[in-house]
């Protein structure tokens, strides 16, 4: 399995980033099985005051092209989107409808 990891910033406000963890722990069926049938076979996202950290692992057959095109289908996942656009903001350099940024992999020990 690939493993990607993807960051994202969440509007500095200490309610509203209360409110996006305890979304994220009922995450609606529709929108885990969405994610499930882009390919993704684990995802973990961690978060650090305003900043968040994504990591999923997919497999071979995975792409955000598909994934985008999948999510766009969707009404529940939209709903889902549009509702989390309330507080989540964009990393500085991204593009368009982008909000998690690709992160580069600059260190790895291994012992």
């Amino acid at each position: 399995m690939k493993k990607i990891c993807l960051a994202l910033d969440l509007v500095n406000n200490k309610e509203l980033i209360d409110e996006y963890i305890n979304h994220h722990k009922s995450v609606w069926p529709e929108v885990e099985s969405s994610i499930i049938d882009s390919g993704i076979k684990k995802m973990e996202i961690y978060s650090v005051y305003d900043r968040l950290f994504m990591i999923i692992y997919v497999n071979k057959d995975f792409s955000f092209e598909n994934k985008s095109n999948l999510d766009a289908e969707n009404k529940i996942v939209q709903k889902w989107e549009v509702l989390m656009s309330k507080y989540q903001k964009k990393l500085p350099n991204t593009k368009g409808n982008e909000k998690w940024k690709i992160m580069d992999k600059i260190y790895e020990l291994e012992s």
